[in-house]
């Protein structure tokens, strides 16, 4: 069971915010890939009442050696007050898929 890889999941109020976010975390090298998902909707309790609202999930591939930059860096840009920062661990994945999370994050 491999868990060096870890695939980070927030969401973002739009796509613009969404976008900027992907950039600036590929351009630091911070991740490998990141999917937009645009059109999600989402319903929760926020300060004791019920909400919902429209947002774009972002599915962020990086080394589970990244993590605390890409919370920090998530954290740091993001525009919501408690923004969703969560990682799922990638327990298998081709090989050669794998390495180039290594190489795209600068993990050798």
């Amino acid at each position: 069971m491999q868990t060096d890889y870890q695939i980070i999941l927030t969401t973002c109020p739009d796509q613009l915010q969404a976008e900027t976010l992907a950039n600036s975390l590929i351009e630091a090298g911070l991740a490998a890939c990141v999917n937009i998902i645009p059109g999600l909707t989402s319903i929760y309790k926020w300060k004791g009442e019920l909400t919902s609202g429209t947002e774009v999930q972002l599915v962020i591939k990086t080394h589970s050696k990244r993590y605390p930059e890409v919370e920090n860096h998530i954290a740091a840009l993001h525009p919501y007050e408690l923004p969703e920062i969560i990682s799922v661990p990638i327990t298998n994945g081709l090989p050669d898929y794998l390495t180039w999370i290594d190489s795209a994050t600068g993990i050798s």
